[in-house]
């Protein structure tokens, strides 16, 4: 029932407003995963970027998408951990380990388990608008749990202008995003890592030429 609710919700309300609203450009269409496992890697600028992910994504992918999110801010309460589980289908990640033993992949590891398309932004917090911050080693973790799953890195613009954080008002400028190839854990860690940065710079440098 919840798959039911937010496939509904997603394609009806979400896909909808948001392409009124920031539009849908993207460069790369095509390397987005239409089914899953499958892994996507995005710069993280504003509370908008989950939704405009999910605008950009194929009508056939809705019900896999799980994004990661930050608990503090989607699942405070009962309420808002049931509203961001059943209309967004978010991962709750908890920033700050509960003990020595905890398991901060869990989540995501579960999600891939059971075949899902898994949301991550690897910087691990909204950074300045239209600025990229560090990628840290949490998807290189992940993927080396899972070296035959795809790995998509997402690079998305101007949703920090629209929706910056701190801010309460949306600004409606033209979302664009680039979509680099899917690639898999390269068996290093740390080397992960660092191709997943270049790469991120490399789409960074591509957007801007994404026709509006």
């Amino acid at each position: 029932m919840k798959r039911l609710i937010r496939i509904i919700f997603l394609a009806c309300c979400v896909r909808p407003l948001v392409s009124l609203l920031l539009g849908r450009c993207i460069k790369g269409r095509e390397h987005l995963p239409v089914s899953g496992p499958a892994i996507i890697v995005a710069n993280h600028n504003s509370h908008l970027d989950i939704l405009y992910l999910i605008t950009l994504m194929p009508l056939k992918a809705l019900a896999l998408l799980r994004p990661v999110a930050a608990a503090d801010y989607f699942c405070s309460t009962p309420s808002t951990s049931w509203l961001s589980s059943t209309f967004l289908g978010i991962i709750p990640l908890e920033r700050k380990r509960s003990s020595f033993h905890a398991d901060p992949l869990a989540g995501p590891a579960a999600a891939l388990e059971q075949g899902e398309i898994v949301i991550i932004f690897p910087e691990g917090t909204r950074g300045a608008p239209e600025e990229l911050g560090q990628i840290k080693p949490g998807v290189a973790h992940l993927a080396k749990r899972f070296p035959a799953v795809p790995v998509v890195p997402v690079f998305m613009r101007n949703l920090g202008r629209s929706l910056p954080r701190g801010s309460f008002v949306l600004v409606p400028f033209c979302g664009k995003a680039a979509v680099a190839e899917p690639r898999c854990f390269s068996g290093d860690t740390r080397e992960f890592t660092t191709e997943l940065a270049t790469t991120m710079q490399q789409l960074e440098d591509q957007v801007d030429s994404v026709s509006s």
